[in-house]
C-alpha cells in the first residue's frame, strides 16, 4: 500500500506506481479470467476487437499506438484474431503498404458480448470504490497522467 513520503508534502511516488501497476494487473488477470470463461478470448483480445469495432478501418499501426505495444507484436495479435475468423485485412486503397483492419460479423458480435462480461465485471471489481469525490478525483488524475504520458509519447515502442 502507499505510503507518503517523509521529505514534505510530495505523496510517495514509488508506492503510487506500485499499487498503479498492481492494481491494474490483479484487474487484467481477474478481466482474463472472466473472459476465457466466457467467451474463449483474453483481455488483450477484447481490447484490440473492441477498438477495431470503434475504429473501422484502422491499421495495424493505428492499434499499436493505441496500446503503446510494438508493430510486430500488434500485427501477430490480428494474424490471431484473424486465424479465428474475427477479422480481417483489407487493401488500403491509400497506401498499398499497409491493410486496414475491419472485424467481421462474429468478432462484432463477439466484441459486443465480452464488452457486456467486461462492464459488469468492472462494476463488481471496482464499483463503489470510484464513488464520490475522491473516486472523481482519482479519475480525473489518471485520465490526465494519461493524457500527458500520450501526448509527450512518453512510453512509446520503437519498434
Amino acid at each position: 500500500m502507499a505510503s507518503k513520503s517523509t521529505g514534505g508534502d510530495r505523496a510517495d511516488l514509488q508506492g503510487f506506481f506500485s499499487d498503479l501497476v498492481r492494481c491494474e494487473t490483479r484487474l487484467y488477470n481477474a478481466l482474463n479470467d472472466r473472459l476465457r470463461e466466457r467467451h474463449g478470448i483474453v483481455t488483450s483480445q477484447f481490447e484490440a476487437l473492441r477498438y477495431l469495432r470503434d475504429h473501422p478501418g484502422s491499421r495495424v499501426a493505428d492499434l499499436a499506438a493505441e496500446f503503446a505495444i510494438g508493430i510486430g507484436a500488434t500485427s501477430k495479435s490480428v494474424d490471431r484474431l484473424e486465424k479465428r475468423g474475427w477479422a480481417v485485412r483489407q487493401p488500403n486503397p491509400s497506401d498499398r503498404r499497409s491493410s486496414l483492419l475491419a472485424l467481421t460479423d462474429d468478432g462484432s458480435r463477439l466484441a459486443d458480448a465480452a464488452e457486456a462480461t467486461v462492464t459488469d465485471a468492472l462494476a463488481e471489481l471496482v464499483g463503489g470504490t470510484l464513488d464520490g469525490s475522491s473516486g472523481s478525483a482519482a479519475l480525473q488524475a489518471i485520465s490526465t497522467l494519461r493524457s500527458l504520458l500520450e501526448r509527450n509519447q512518453i512510453g512509446t515502442p520503437t519498434g
